[in-house]
């Protein structure tokens, strides 16, 4: 027999500071999304049965193809999705299947544990100073929950990785984290080299030092079409390798004026067995300013089967100052955005919930 919750503090509490996660509301037995969870109208994902869209996923980048006889055009495909969509997807990156196939094996495992065993690493309490478990974004600012647990692991250096992340977990995300910063590190070196700057190694480095890598859980929703999984938002970072698996869920936006002809639209992300997505962050579109743009995303529930995703987010040092690059401010004549540091770009973001792209106006120069 399903619980039901007095109120929207009981809620809270259960799926919240006692760590049961949406997980917990699911295991329950509950037949109807709580109040909590339901969207606005204007909020919500409507599941469009289509093909995926010619232009924007069905043909992954192939990274193997860098320094061979189309590396040229492999550039081309890179910088393109950065100036128009803020997103691709990518095969033979350097993972192999068995480790993506491990990684969602391992996080359906961390997530199909007891409540007890995840909460130890709940905001504030958790034994860990690397690893947080939590539910939807920033709960405590947010009017509607989204339909999501997480375990966030930061990477410091490989001994306190193997030391203090979950331990069922650790090995194989610090491979999968490792990996991905390699990857990051090698595209990043196109997109800037892409807009005449010549940055240090240092400099080039400490856009991308500190990284993290979280596992998430979108629980079967018994009314998909109420909640979201995640609400629209851009990510503050530098660079994001995103691991999803088959059932899907990922949505992009696509400007009006980004494809000739089109309306904007949101367009689901078809999932590549094999394949990784990559998505700009809030911190390229400042540093090309606004040649590069980060891309609006959300995520989708399903009432068929859980979801898992992996995401590894590498962004500046929190000390580092983000602002347009010298010659990026030339060519367009003047600024979009003012400096700031990371930090406090990074503390503005996770001060509110989300919002699209408005986290951009923290650092936007108002024309007006």
């Amino acid at each position: 027999m399903a619980t039901s919750f007095e109120n929207g503090n009981s809620l809270f509490d259960f799926v919240v500071k006692n760590g049961n996660g949406v997980k917990g509301l699911v295991d329950l037995g509950i037949e109807k999304v709580p109040e909590r969870y339901i969207q606005p109208p204007n909020e919500r994902i409507e599941k469009v049965d289509e093909g995926p869209k010619e232009h924007l996923s069905s043909v992954p980048v192939d990274l193997s193809k860098l320094d061979g006889p189309e590396h040229d055009q492999v550039v081309n495909a890179i910088v393109t999705s950065a100036e128009t969509l803020g997103f691709f997807q990518v095969i033979n990156h350097g993972m192999s299947l068995e480790l993506l196939e491990s990684l969602k094996d391992a996080a359906h495992q961390f997530f199909a544990q007891p409540p007890q065993a995840k909460a130890v690493y709940l905001r504030g309490v958790s034994t860990s100073p690397l690893v947080t478990y939590g539910s939807s974004f920033v709960p405590e600012k947010e009017k509607v929950l989204e339909w999501k647990d997480y375990v966030k692991m930061i990477y410091t250096n490989d001994v306190d990785a193997l030391e203090h992340w979950p331990k069922d977990i650790k090995e194989v995300a610090l491979d999968y984290l490792k990996l991905s910063a390699k990857m990051v590190r090698r595209l990043l070196e196109i997109l800037i080299g892409n807009l005449g700057v010549k940055l240090e190694d240092t400099k080039l480095e400490s856009l991308i030092e500190m990284k993290n890598v979280s596992m998430n859980l979108y629980p079967i929703c018994p009314n998909p079409e109420l909640t979201v999984g995640v609400g629209r938002h851009s990510d503050g970072g530098t660079l994001i390798v995103l691991l999803q698996d088959c059932v899907g869920g990922l949505y992009i936006k696509v400007e009006e004026d980004m494809v000739a002809g089109r309306k904007e639209e949101w367009i689901e992300i078809p999932s590549i067995p094999g394949a990784l997505v990559v998505n700009l962050g809030d911190v390229l579109q400042i540093l090309s300013n606004g040649r590069y743009t980060s891309v609006e995303h959300r995520v989708r529930t399903t009432s068929k089967q859980s979801r898992v995703s992996i995401p590894v987010f590498c962004s500046p040092t929190p000390t580092a100052k983000i602002g347009p690059l010298p010659q990026q401010v030339e060519l367009h004549g003047g600024p979009l955005y003012r400096e700031v540091t990371f930090q406090d770009y990074i503390t503005n973001i996770f001060a509110n919930a989300h919002e699209g792209k408005k986290s951009l106006d923290f650092a936007k120069i108002n024309t007006i």
